[in-house]
């Protein structure tokens, strides 16, 4: 007798469709910020475009065929649309929180350009309704989560400089009303909105792009001391409504960790963008905020070094410098891979022998870029893994708070705080132990007689 065939094993199940990241974006706002994120899309293949919409009609046709990007009929049919998981706000400022709830009621999560909005309590109101239903609200700018900014508050964490005790921050912007901003046009030909920039204020534009590490690094702000006043009442010959937003602060923070800071604002003086952090021991310095990768020095504090700050020769010498070890020696950056995939280096369009690309490269090099998607691409990424996502809701409404003192001006108790944060996991794998590069630089390695 034959042995009858095994039974057939069973049929599996149809594989489930793979699930997609959360990485579908509606655009709202196609002025002249719009162009700085989708230069910076292609280096976060997680993130996608699932349309765009404008209040401005001949904006939205250009963009849509500048990019070749869907365009919706209007921003009902944005949150609507189940294909987009989050709405990247980047109208004008005053537009910012009708479009960021209306986002939310919809059930979308949010990444808005800065200030999330210019009334504290408006702030409050949006961070209680994301929370109430359970969504995501994030706020530019991302600067904080580059390699300059990570590597700062690696140096830091790691005791390089011993004890912090000053932060130093500034933000002058160039005399702007030299530059003649009234022909500037982006990539796809909006116009720089200058007069909504003079309105609007320096303080309120540019405030976050040092408060955002400052506060990353060293805590809560506890006291704002802040002279804001109109340094340019010339500046343009159009009338200004407000006349008198201020073009020039200077804010003195006292941290709850009690660390003591400076953060000037203004597009009166030369543009000077520089960040310095000074600790016991010693100072870590960078040139701009605006190069994700701009190089950080590190240096120790010797008597030789100090002293040969007061000698006008080493201070226009970088030889000297060098020599004395004044200004320190330059650290290894924090270069990690974005938050979602491995590293996307940024590529430089066109042919490389076309005068046009090798004008890029050259502007890139000596100016660097900022990745203005890595914001969201963190808040993509934090979505799903079921992380917390950063900045946090209690840390955007600290950064809210802050810029509104500083904009007017006197002497204010800061009412918000925030957890403090740890230092990412990635930043912490990318880089180096950097008390272990805290050696005196030049003669300054050499013990006095």
């Amino acid at each position: 007798m034959s042995a009858s065939p095994p039974a057939a094993p069973p049929a599996a199940p149809p594989a489930a469709p793979p699930v997609a990241p959360p990485g579908r974006l509606g655009i709202v706002g196609c002025g002249y910020v719009f162009d700085f994120y989708m230069a910076s899309l292609p280096r976060h293949p997680g993130l996608s475009v699932a349309g765009v919409w404008d209040i401005d009609a001949a904006r939205l046709d250009a963009v849509t065929r500048h990019y070749g990007v869907r365009a919706y009929p209007g921003l009902a049919a944005m949150l609507a649309d189940p294909g987009v998981d989050i709405v990247v706000n980047l109208t004008s400022v005053g537009a910012h929180g009708a479009v960021t709830r209306a986002a939310l009621k919809a059930g979308k999560h949010v990444y808005s350009e800065k200030p999330l909005v210019t009334d504290l309590a408006e702030a409050r109101d949006l961070v209680a309704l994301a929370e109430a239903r359970g969504l995501r609200l994030s706020c530019a700018p991302s600067n904080a989560l580059g390699a300059t900014a990570q590597t700062l508050w690696k140096a830091v964490a790691d005791g390089a400089v011993g004890a912090p005790r000053l932060v130093y921050a500034e933000f002058d912007d160039n005399p702007v009303y030299l530059l003649r901003p009234e022909g500037w046009r982006s990539a796809s030909g909006a116009p720089w909105p200058y007069l909504h920039e003079y309105e609007t204020g320096c303080t309120f534009e540019h405030a976050g792009y040092h408060l955002s590490w400052m506060c990353a690094i060293f805590g809560p702000v506890a006291e704002v001391t802040s002279l804001a006043g109109v340094s340019l009442p010339d500046k343009t010959d159009r009338p200004l409504d407000p006349a008198d937003t201020p073009d020039f602060t200077v804010a003195g923070l006292r941290f709850e960790s009690g660390v003591l800071g400076r953060l000037t604002c203004s597009i009166a003086a030369p543009l000077d963008h520089r960040a310095r952090i000074v600790g016991r021991e010693g100072m870590l310095s960078a040139d701009t905020y605006r190069s994700y990768e701009c190089p950080v020095f590190l240096e120790r504090f010797t008597p030789t070094s100090l002293k040969a700050r007061n000698m006008r020769g080493v201070r226009g010498s970088t030889a000297l410098q060098a020599l004395f070890g004044v200004g320190g020696r330059r650290l290894p950056l924090a270069v990690s891979p974005p938050p979602g995939q491995g590293d996307v280096p940024p590529g430089v369009p066109g042919p490389w022998w076309r005068p046009a690309t090798w004008k890029r490269r050259f502007r890139r090099w000596q100016m660097g870029e900022q990745d203005k998607s890595l914001g969201i691409a963190e808040l993509a990424d934090a979505l799903a893994a079921g992380r917390p996502s950063f900045p946090p809701h209690d840390f955007t409404l600290h950064l809210t708070e802050l810029t509104l003192a500083i904009q007017a001006g006197g002497t204010r108790a800061i009412q918000t705080r925030f957890l403090p944060l740890t230092l990412p996991a990635r930043t912490r794998a990318a880089a180096p132990d950097y008390r272990s590069l805290a050696r005196p630089a030049g003669l300054a390695r050499l013990r006095p007689g």
